[in-house]
């Protein structure tokens, strides 16, 4: 991860919905660093949803996240998938 980096932000959101993809976020860099409640991700990921709700634009934001953080939202997305019966969920973040 690198240390110093901005958020994407779309300048036409609310301040509510800048909080709301900035906890989503937030969320993510959790489970890479210490691990993050499955649930409280994706309550996260789906308030994120409602302020995105074109993929395309979901998808450009995750990567510009990744450019910028070293870390993907979906990623984070797919392994709460997997992890179903788990109550918390890490990232291993092998690359780095």
């Amino acid at each position: 991860m690198q240390d110093n980096y901005s958020y994407p932000l779309d300048e036409t959101w609310t301040q509510s919905e800048m909080v709301t993809v900035i906890d989503l976020y937030n969320a993510v860099e959790k489970a890479y660093e210490s691990g993050v409640k499955r649930d409280e991700f994706l309550q996260k990921y789906r308030s994120f949803q409602q302020v995105v709700p074109m993929k395309m634009e979901q998808k450009r934001l995750d990567k510009e996240f990744e450019l910028e953080s070293g870390y993907s939202i979906y990623q984070v997305f797919k392994r709460c998938q997997q992890a179903k019966n788990s109550e918390k969920v890490r990232i291993q973040n092998e690359s780095r």
